[in-house]
């Protein structure tokens, strides 16, 4: 079976290993995949090395950019002609940009044929998955309006299965912003490489040294792109509202780790110097070495205004890290069901983790030196969240996920996909 796999580009995060996993995954399953990816523009980190590490040799489409243009004219047409050369059983399109030129150009190859005259159009199945979405906290109301108004005439005309990686993200984009039909959607969860983690333990301390941090001070880090929806900003707020508040607290030392980069780097630095957190907080810059720096963590951070599902969140918890996030997106699904309300905090414990507001600093900063100041806490939370992915993510479980649905769509075979099992 032909597949053809589209991503808007292959910068850092989430997104970028997702579809590498799955090309390189299906093919002995008998899913030959040619994956197609635009240009990562200047100010984010390019993640190709992950695809070349797989053996996974993706077609660049110089003319795919992140905002819209009319070059995006352009990148339909490049698509539709890939797709008349390639003849694809099946186009599965991933992020937003990708997943509006891709299912335009998947439209035009199932239906520009003459045998559309007598009813019989190319077979072609066309899926998307979002692993996030742009219907708040990205941009303006108006452009907002014109992107879910594409995406819903997308899921009405050019879209045979709609994937998403929560229940919450289901829940969300068909039943909140009213895209797609309740029957196209299906939930297959992220999965991830769970076998670099096996031995955290042992790496915990080679990090730490790397940074000459005493084992007995306290490593806070958040992970991810340096740009407006991951809200730095609130997580430096947060820090500095703690340093102040634990003056007179027997607190250990406190260091804030920022893993990433991106274009609001400099602005973020400004930030550090004003809250006066200078000897407090380190740029590490972007590393492609998770297995290394989330066992040196006491505590993953994630300030997010909008997410899918996280793998910050997901790589702390292989790594027996407990969490502290706002409650946005898929974040919910990951830490479970509320077990308590901290006594007079504005922040929650949940099964694997603390959930704060999003936007509230003094909440956020109240769950970590909560956090900071229970080590049990912080150890039960990290083996619950550990037990519960090492269940629910492996990369197996997404690639037999993946393999049904596409079995299903050009089959026939009806499968039952497995949902994310808590505790």
């Amino acid at each position: 079976m032909k597949v053809l796999r589209i991503i808007a580009r292959l910068n850092v995060g989430g997104p970028a290993r997702h579809v590498v996993w799955l090309t390189a995954g299906l093919k002995p399953g008998g899913y030959d995949t040619l994956l197609v990816a635009g240009v990562v523009p200047p100010g984010e980190d390019d993640m190709s090395y992950v695809a070349e590490q797989a053996g996974v040799a993706p077609l660049i489409l110089p003319h795919m950019s992140r905002e819209i243009s009319p070059q995006d004219a352009l990148a339909v047409w490049k698509l539709f002609r890939l797709m008349l050369r390639e003849k694809p059983n099946l186009v599965h399109t991933h992020t937003a940009k990708a997943g509006t030129v891709g299912r335009v150009a998947g439209f035009m190859y199932r239906w520009l044929t003459p045998a559309t005259l007598i009813g019989r159009p190319r077979q072609c199945r066309l899926v998307h998955t979002y692993h996030g979405h742009i219907f708040h906290s990205y941009y303006g109301s108006t452009r907002t309006r014109l992107f879910l108004a594409i995406e819903k005439m997308l899921a009405r005309l050019a879209t045979d299965r709609v994937v998403v990686i929560t229940e919450q993200q289901r829940r969300e984009i068909n039943e909140d912003f009213h895209v797609g039909k309740a029957s196209q959607f299906v939930v297959i969860p992220l999965g991830i490489d769970l076998d670099i983690y096996a031995n955290w333990q042992e790496r915990r301390g080679e990090f730490r040294r790397e940074l000459n941090v005493r084992e007995d001070e306290i490593l806070v880090g958040t992970v991810g792109r340096l740009t407006e929806i991951k809200n730095h900003g609130l997580f430096l707020q947060a820090a500095a509202h703690f340093k102040q508040s634990s003056q007179t607290s027997s607190h250990p030392g406190v260091k804030f780790l920022i893993v990433g980069d991106g274009h609001l780097r400099s602005p973020l630095e400004n930030q550090v110097e004003l809250l006066g957190l200078h000897d407090d907080v380190l740029f590490l810059g972007s590393r492609n070495d998770p297995e290394n720096f989330y066992p040196a963590l006491d505590v993953v951070a994630l300030t997010s205004l909008n997410e899918g599902t996280p793998l910050s969140i997901i790589e702390g918890m292989a790594n027996a890290r407990p969490v502290v996030a706002t409650m946005v997106g898929g974040v919910g699904d990951l830490l479970g069901e509320k077990v308590s309300d901290a006594s007079g905090q504005r922040f929650a414990i949940h099964e694997r983790g603390l959930a704060v507001a999003s936007g509230d600093v003094e909440g956020f900063s109240q769950a970590l030196g909560y956090l900071m100041a229970n080590e049990s806490l912080r150890a039960d939370l990290g083996q619950r969240g550990r037990d519960f992915v090492l269940k629910n993510y492996a990369k197996e479980r997404l690639l037999a996920d993946m393999s049904a649905l596409y079995r299903e769509l050009l089959n026939g075979e009806p499968v039952a996909h497995r949902r994310v099992e808590a505790e």
